[in-house]
């Protein structure tokens, strides 16, 4: 079941992306256009009723706590780093750990 809900959604991607070329074209007429301009709004109604939703399962927790990671490593620029012992990048470490932790149980 699965497959086929895929391989019709690659399907109507597909079909979109010709529409958009007809569209684009500026050898069409402009019934093929207005044509075409239905059928794409038609396809991609298609397309968000079909697509499947999030199961809130333990990868959309992962994606979320990815993401998350990913806007942190880009929010502020890299301290300078003093001089210290491996216990604080450990505990640095851990805090980041922690908090990521939280949030992904939260999410």
């Amino acid at each position: 079941m699965q497959d086929r809900l895929i391989a019709s959604v690659g399907a109507l991607r597909r079909k979109l992306r010709a529409l958009r070329s007809v569209i684009a074209d500026p050898a069409a007429t402009a019934p093929e256009k207005a044509n075409a301009e239905a059928l794409k709004e038609r396809l991609e109604q298609r397309l968000r009723a079909a697509e499947p939703q999030p199961s809130g399962g333990w990868t959309d927790k992962a994606f979320r706590l990815g993401q998350w990671v990913k806007e942190t490593r880009k929010s502020a620029p890299p301290a300078t780093v003093v001089e210290g012992d491996w216990t604080d990048n450990a505990r640095r470490l851990g805090k980041i750990v922690g908090r990521g932790y939280r949030k992904w149980l939260s999410g």
